[in-house]
């Protein structure tokens, strides 16, 4: 466990400090969030928050390499190099997009090459439990339904990255939960503690932990399609590993849960995001569209008309990911129906300060008449004095 504290805090520690580098390159470069009719921010936020990242998680998982327990596992070192070649192409992809807007089906394409580079490295779904017994995939389906699985993933952490904070702290809360189960899972089982699984999970979570201080609201940088992308997929392939490294059928004897829940907690810990995901889709596709044509009306915008603050928001999308993922490991890990009890009485809190902004002086009903779209403003640009001064100044 201390390994992967360490691990942890260095993630979050290098995060940290290769964003206000990054911020500054952003600048100096014009890689910023202009500001478009569907935003919230009103003025350019410099992007290459997922560079960041990146740069943590590569530290991270160097320092994983060099520790005595985990970087004694030819498995887990072989997974780590496999999932930063990954995050590394989508990360590309994510900057290129931030940078030129790329058509969605070209950053679609990324996302399949980077899929395939983790699945061609071994990286893939190799078995789905089911009651009573584990079905065991073959190479097309592997591949296959591990590919969808990373698309699924990426995209609906891109689609919730729309308030500060929101998408880096979603999954922190997801990858944490997900941590947590692998570990005890180990120590209950008597499995080997050293997975990639876990891992992964630490080391995002440091990560997403790291790019906070620079993207709570108000933010000073977004992480872009870069860092929405690379958390998406480092999400997938935590699940997707830990499938690679985990005897089914020790698991699935007697309960399917333990066995099932890697691939359950990825979209109980994505909740939201696959909600919106799907919404997303049957709202634009009733109305003729793509469903990557961009609106103002995904969950996070919704909250805000009806009357939660910016950061209300963001917390209230908080709270239902730790009920989620955190409600599911801990209901999974204790056994006991006072967990059930616990759990339903946060959903019903959770519930009801969704439906009760704790906001004063906002009408709800007031909200529910603006416009879906606001009107196009003016981009006010940084000039070179702007960016002497952030130079100056730093992050």
């Amino acid at each position: 466990m201390r390994e992967y504290s360490l691990v942890l805090l260095v993630a979050a520690a290098a995060t940290y400090l290769l964003a206000g580098l990054c911020r500054r390159i952003a600048i100096r470069t014009g890689t910023l969030a202009r500001v478009r009719a569907r935003d919230v921010h009103t003025q350019p936020i410099p992007y290459l928050g997922g560079v960041a990242m990146l740069g943590g998680l590569a530290v991270a998982f160097l320092l994983a390499r060099q520790l005595p327990f985990l970087g004694k596992h030819a498995t887990v070192a072989h997974d780590a190099d496999a999932v930063l070649w990954a995050a590394l192409i989508i990360c590309v992809v994510g900057v290129l997009d931030d940078k030129f807007d790329m058509p969605a089906m070209v950053k679609l394409g990324g996302q399949v090459l980077a899929a395939g580079v983790a699945v061609l490295q071994g990286v893939r779904i190799y078995w789905i439990p089911l009651p009573n017994s584990i079905f065991a995939l073959d190479d097309a389906t592997s591949i296959l339904v591990t590919v969808l699985f990373i698309a699924l993933c990426v995209n609906a952490v891109n689609f919730v990255d729309g308030l500060d904070g929101l998408a880096a702290g979603v999954v922190a809360i997801g990858s944490g939960a997900f941590f947590s189960y692998c570990y005890l899972l180990a120590y209950e089982q008597e499995l080997v503690r050293a997975t990639t699984a876990s891992l992964i999970t630490v080391a995002t979570c440091g990560i997403c932990l790291g790019f906070l201080a620079h993207n709570f609201h108000p933010a000073k940088m977004f992480m872009g399609d870069s860092g929405a992308m690379l958390l998406g997929l480092l999400m997938a392939l935590s699940a997707i590993s830990f499938t690679g490294q985990t005897d089914a059928s020790a698991l699935a004897s007697g309960d399917i849960l333990p066995a099932l829940l890697p691939i359950l907690l990825p979209f109980a810990a994505l909740a939201l995001p696959f909600l919106d995901l799907i919404l997303a889709y049957v709202r634009r596709t009733r109305r003729g569209q793509f469903w990557f044509v961009a609106d103002k009306q995904h969950i996070h915008h919704m909250l805000v008309r009806r009357g939660h603050s910016h950061r209300g928001a963001v917390f209230l999308m908080y709270g239902w990911t730790a009920v989620f993922a955190g409600g599911l490991v801990f209901i999974t890990v204790t056994h006991r129906s006072t967990a059930v009890w616990g759990v339903g009485i946060a959903l019903v809190l959770v519930l009801i300060l969704t439906v009760y902004p704790l906001r004063s002086g906002h009408s709800p009903a007031a909200d529910a008449e603006m416009p879906l779209e606001v009107p196009a403003v003016d981009q006010p640009t940084l000039t070179k004095a702007d960016a002497d001064a952030e130079e100056k100044h730093g992050a």
